[in-house]
């Protein structure tokens, strides 16, 4: 699978019209289990309630059922599983499950996909694509914005991406690389399986591709490569008169413009090319802004990926560009680990403490970066203040003074944070 993997990429890149045929027939039991390889293990189970465990019992036998289905065409796509998670602005994000069949089948096609488009993305796309990362769009927006002179900003977020991806403009996206009807029908009934929602009620979804499934990520990134990067690439760049990049996360990009007139131009003109894809502009995630050196100060800010940048200056008192964790963001963060220490107070520490440690390392392994030492020292010390405070309310009277409560942090392993200073590819727009 992977030789086959690699020839299509190299087919893909060498021929940039070339239609692919017989996709479908790469869909069988070796490539299954590669999947298998590739899948979450602890993910929670589709509408059948069928687990990663349980399906593994009778792995062999499940494959090559699956893998005969595929062969003989006779393969269906089973009903998704909606679910709803907390986000940190209190709203809740809807999540999509399919059966484990589902995401094997789902995987190997999102690698073909992946395999072609691939060598067609553009580079300032940066979301759900290999050796690409969030670090990276947040490192090459930094450098660009302090050295390439840019003097304007305009953030954007797209309204429910995720579910109002339009159906028909991405089966003609699609076939513009792809000749086999059987793989496009196969992604079609995808995007129109029936989602069944908490409360037992089964709709089926006119458009959108559900947070959750595999192949959801290619499809949107292949949307908004045709419906925006090319656009930008081809049409918006080339009639600017000053400078303009744009660099993109799944449905979250900035734009910056050497110029006010060109920056202004391209507000004005956005919602309309994404209205022709039946898309729009989150209104308040959407802005126009002056950013440069010369507007310095944490007022005129703004937020990509969970960071906020603004101007300050370096210790030659220099305008440098800088980054910290969103104070929305931070304060949800806050909250959140309070909450939590609180429900868990009164169990045994061996059985919670090693998990919040992963919490706190998780959250220090993203927002580590240089420039973010003190939003990090500033979470790090309310999570202790938290603990110390409700470890010492599981009973009558104290449980810890500082002196031990710094012998029990030790033991646990749980550490001040280290901001890195790791080295990252930078493209230069």
């Amino acid at each position: 699978m992977t030789t086959t993997l690699n020839a299509i990429a190299f087919k893909a890149q060498t021929h940039p019209k070339h239609r692919f045929q017989n996709l479908y027939g790469l869909l069988n039991t070796d490539s299954l289990y590669q999947s298998w390889g590739q899948l979450n293990k602890h993910a929670k189970p589709g509408i059948d309630g069928t687990t990663m465990p349980k399906y593994k019992e009778k792995l062999t036998e499940n494959i090559d059922r699956l893998g005969q289905q595929l062969k003989h065409k006779c393969y269906r796509v089973n009903d998704i599983k909606r679910i709803f998670i907390p986000k940190s602005n209190g709203k809740l994000r809807p999540l999509g499950l399919p059966t484990v069949e589902d995401k094997l089948v789902q995987q190997s096609v999102s690698q073909i996909l992946q395999s072609i488009w691939e060598q067609d993305f553009m580079r300032n796309s940066y979301g759900y694509r290999p050796n690409k990362s969030a670090h990276q769009a947040v490192h090459s927006l930094t450098l660009n914005l302090q050295f390439k002179g840019y003097g304007y900003i305009v953030e954007a977020d797209i309204k429910g991406f995720f579910d109002n991806l339009d159906h028909e403009w991405l089966m003609d996206m699609l076939k513009q690389r792809i000749d086999d009807k059987a793989i496009l029908n196969l992604i079609n009934q995808w995007l129109k399986a029936r989602i069944k929602s908490p409360d037992g009620v089964y709709t089926k979804p006119s458009s959108g591709s559900p947070q959750g499934g595999i192949i959801s990520p290619v499809l949107a990134n292949i949307y908004l490569h045709y419906a925006l990067d090319l656009w930008f690439e081809k049409k918006v760049k080339p009639s600017m008169r000053g400078r303009a990049m744009m660099i993109r996360y799944a449905d979250d990009f900035v734009c910056a413009f050497q110029l006010e007139r060109d920056a202004k131009r391209f507000y004005k003109v956005l919602p309309k090319r994404l209205k022709k894809f039946n898309l729009d502009v989150a209104e308040d995630k959407t802005s126009l802004m002056r950013f440069s050196r010369f507007h310095a100060g944490r007022k005129r800010h703004f937020v990509f990926l969970g960071f906020e940048f603004y101007w300050g200056t370096d210790s030659n008192s220099k305008p440098r560009l800088r980054r910290r964790t969103a104070v929305a963001k931070q304060r949800a963060k806050l909250s959140e680990y309070y909450q939590w220490i609180k429900s868990k107070r009164s169990l045994k520490l061996k059985l919670w403490l090693p998990q919040l440690r992963r919490k706190l390392m998780g959250f220090v392994n993203y927002f580590g970066l240089p420039d973010n030492s003190r939003s990090l020292s500033s979470l790090h010390d309310y999570v202790l203040h938290s603990l110390y405070k409700w470890l010492n309310r599981r009973s009558g009277r104290r449980s810890y003074n500082w002196s031990n409560f710094k012998k029990m942090l030790e033991y646990f392993k749980i550490e001040r944070p280290n901001v890195s200073k790791r080295f990252l590819l930078v493209d230069w727009y």
